[in-house]
């Protein structure tokens, strides 16, 4: 019976054990999220009325299926980055989905349940222009591609190329749109810009020119910014400057009509170009007759050709948003209106008779800390009574998706600017108040037995007062449904753990959104959206004030410079809450050229961020007397460099005590021969683990630990194999003194740096025996 007993008591020691190393192995990431960009183009799978996808392909040349339920990833696919991999056109024929990729490199075929490839061909070099399904007898069995000089046909089910032919007059004429409306031809569109339109038909069997027509047209520059077929080959196009619409027949190809939108009794705003949009719901099928003309940043017009006539069928202004979608036998336009400040409403609309469909208003609250609504996506479908219902997804200016339902419900939101975070600070957490009580408990040493009894006593009822009205929220909270149970980000739920390690991660995008997201579970606790971001912007964020100041709120400053112009702008904010903060940054006029934080804090405790502008003058920001009082004390212990890459120019600066600057070294790298691809100093705050190193006569020999030390990368402008190099120049930053120079033959980029104590990391492209490989130097 013992041995029965110890046994059992050794069984479940070693369960314990094994389920205890079990749980710490579980999981490779505490929490992980996927992101595919700002959507370029969209498309709703519609070949069954059960679906749940919605297929995208995005900036970050990333094709992906979400699923419209719940928002998550059902499969994605990430190609090359830069131009090689870039998304230039999405078409979509039941379960295919066809990609041009790489300005015409590559066509595609994806099946879209899975995402698994059916099949990829490379396509004839060429600048890539456009591309289309055709159709041919209520089937679509070929894709076209229109590059700059010749037009491809290919199968749909296995990509091969039925023929190709070489455009005529490819050197003059701009060939910009492919057309095929269903009657076994394809119509390439071309203009000479203010001359003519050239129309080429050809033949889907054999790719025989059927025939080729030019048409006058000395107001068109643009097809594909201007014009759109409409109906039965109706080439419509509307022009600014004529304030007019024009039409041809792509079948008779005569001569264009011109209809002047005031006969119509239509004009558009000043300064504001029309444009027009229209669908083609199969593409096996010529457009529809109706079609949307927009003439203002707040109105549409839905219009109708009708035996060669215009007719106006609904006016929609205020609008800030339209889409076409087709369910069934039936095409809607739906159409996004301002309801106020805060709010849009979306409505359906008959795309035949512009009647406004009963039962069909949402709602969309927009956020106050998003942008503006960008784009809108319809899915239509069928109801049980053969009445059209659908949902939409809205993208906003900061990029995200908002998927929402009637009547006005959202079902799911995605912060995809996330997929382009372009700079991350780590905060840590401030205390709350009754963590800061426990840091005093036990008083000073000057405070008597008497006083610290009662400190200690004081600090126990007050974590049993926290722990009362913990255990009350959690009792109150447990009666309420989980939707209204509200979880808002205060300073009792944003605190410290007891070894730090929860922070709050600051991100900033390219899209110039910020976020407070919490490191231990992934999610977002608070979001803040800029306005009026310039769209080449570089961003630096700086923590000026830690939460290690109390009352003093932490403090972040964002520096956002335009890369054309240098101008620059600060935004001050509480890294915690995301709010900005009360005080006022300094205007700045002139481009900035440098900016660093000094460790140096005003009365406030906060770290002066130093400025230069392109006149080489200092501002410091807080700029109070005390500040600059430092200033002048630590001037001559201030060193700075700013590098010009274009000219191949590292140059050292000095802050004098008027503030002022002076020009102590200077490098120069000849620009015609290798340029500046990186230069990296150390971190400021970087913790050196070891001094040195013991060596086997029990001497140490000691690391050169430079804090001034700058590693600066180039790269030869020759990118030839043979005389290709990278180049490595180690550079002190005060002196101006080079440590060391290195030069890696028949090299390249991309370069990647990391620099800390005393080792310089380079991570570049080599070739050996006329393979790549990577060499870390």
């Amino acid at each position: 019976m013992e041995r029965l007993i110890l046994l059992c008591l050794k069984c479940i020691i070693l369960s314990i054990a094994v389920e205890a190393v079990f749980e710490d192995q579980v999981g490779k990431f505490d929490w992980r999220q996927k992101y595919v960009g700002k959507v370029r183009f969209s498309h709703f799978d519609t070949h069954s009325q059960s679906s749940k996808k919605v297929l995208l392909a995005t900036e970050k040349n990333v094709f992906a299926a979400l699923n419209t339920r719940t928002g998550e990833l059902l499969w994605r696919h990430v190609d090359k980055t830069g131009p090689e991999g870039n998304i230039d056109a999405f078409l979509q024929h039941g379960q295919d989905a066809l990609l041009v990729v790489g300005n015409g490199r590559l066509l595609r075929s994806w099946e879209i349940n899975v995402g698994g490839l059916n099949w990829e061909i490379v396509l004839d070099s060429g600048s890539f222009q456009s591309a289309c399904l055709v159709g041919q007898q209520d089937t679509v069995k070929h894709v076209a591609v229109l590059k700059k000089t010749a037009i491809s046909l290919h199968y749909l089910f296995n990509g091969h190329q039925k023929w190709i032919e070489n455009l005529p007059d490819s050197e003059t004429v701009d060939y910009q749109a492919v057309y095929s409306g269903g009657n076994g031809e394809v119509y390439v569109l071309g203009v000479v810009p203010h001359s003519h339109i050239t129309i080429v038909a050809y033949s889907v069997e054999d790719g025989e020119i059927i025939k080729q027509v030019s048409v006058e047209a000395p107001w068109l520059s643009n097809i594909q910014a201007s014009c759109a077929v409409v109906g039965q080959g109706m080439l419509t196009c509307v022009d600014s400057a004529t304030v007019s619409l024009y039409m041809l027949d792509l079948h008779v190809q005569s001569q264009m009509t011109q209809i002047p939108l005031q006969s119509l009794g239509l004009q558009t705003a000043p300064g504001f170009h029309p444009a027009l949009v229209s669908t083609q719901p199969n593409p096996a099928r010529p457009p529809l007759s109706e079609f949307l003309l927009h003439l203002g940043p707040e109105h549409y017009l839905l219009l109708q050709l009708n035996s060669g006539l215009i007719v106006t069928l609904r006016d929609f202004k205020p609008a800030m948003l339209v889409s076409f979608a087709t369910t069934g036998e039936k095409t809607i336009a739906a159409v996004m209106s301002p309801k106020n400040k805060t709010a849009c409403s979306v409505n359906l609309f008959s795309a035949e008779s512009g009647r406004r469909l009963l039962d069909t208003g949402l709602i969309f609250n927009m956020d106050p800390n998003g942008g503006k609504p960008e784009k809108l996506y319809v899915q239509a479908f069928l109801k049980k009574d053969d009445s059209v219902g659908y949902r939409v997804m809205v993208q906003t200016e900061d990029h995200t998706l908002t998927f929402i339902q009637q009547p006005g419900r959202v079902i799911w939101t995605r912060e995809e600017a996330l997929s382009d975070v372009v700079t991350m600070e780590m905060v840590d957490l401030p205390l709350t108040g009754t963590q800061a009580e426990l840091e005093g408990e036990f008083g000073k040493k000057a405070d008597g037995l008497l006083s610290m009894v009662l400190k200690r006593l004081s600090s126990q009822f007050i974590l049993l007062q926290a722990w009362i009205s913990h255990l009350w929220k959690l009792f109150y909270d447990a009666r309420k449904p989980r939707s209204q149970v509200k979880n808002d980000v205060t300073i009792e739920n944003l605190s410290r753990d007891e070894f730090n390690l929860q922070k709050m991660m600051v991100m900033v995008t390219a899209s110039g959104k910020l976020f407070g997201i919490d490191s231990k579970t992934g999610s977002i606790l608070w979001r803040h959206n800029l306005d009026n971001i310039p769209a080449h912007a570089a961003f630096k964020l700086m923590v000026q004030r830690t939460t290690a100041h109390f009352p003093h709120p932490p403090q972040c400053t964002l520096l956002i410079k335009d890369k054309d112009t240098g101008l620059a702008t600060l935004h001050v904010f509480n890294p915690i809450f995301g709010k900005k903060s009360h005080i006022t940054p300094p205007t700045l006029p002139q481009p900035i050229l440098q900016s660093l934080i000094l460790p140096l804090m005003d009365q406030d405790y906060a770290k002066v961020l130093l400025l230069v502008d392109d006149q080489y003058k200092v501002s410091a920001f807080p700029s109070t007397k005390n500040v600059l009082q430092q200033l002048q004390e630590m001037a001559s212990s201030i060193f700075f460099y700013l590098v010009d890459s274009s000219q191949g120019r590292l140059s050292g600066y000095r802050l004098r005590t008027d503030l002022s600057t002076e020009l102590i070294w200077e490098v120069i790298i000849p620009a015609e021969v290798q340029t500046i691809v990186s230069v990296k100093g150390k971190r400021p705050n970087e913790h050196v683990h070891s001094q040195g190193r013991v060596m086997g006569d029990r001497s140490v020999l000691y690391k050169y630990l430079n804090p001034n030390l700058l590693a600066v990368v180039t790269e030869s402008t020759d990118l030839h194999q043979e005389r290709s190099f990278i180049g490595i120049l180690l550079i002190d930053g005060v002196t101006g003194r080079i440590f060391h120079e290195a030069i890696q033959r028949k090299a390249k980029g991309p370069v990647h740096v990391v620099h800390s104590e005393n080792w310089v990391v380079v991570s570049i492209v080599i070739a050996l025996d006329q393979t790549k490989g990577h060499e870390y130097i």
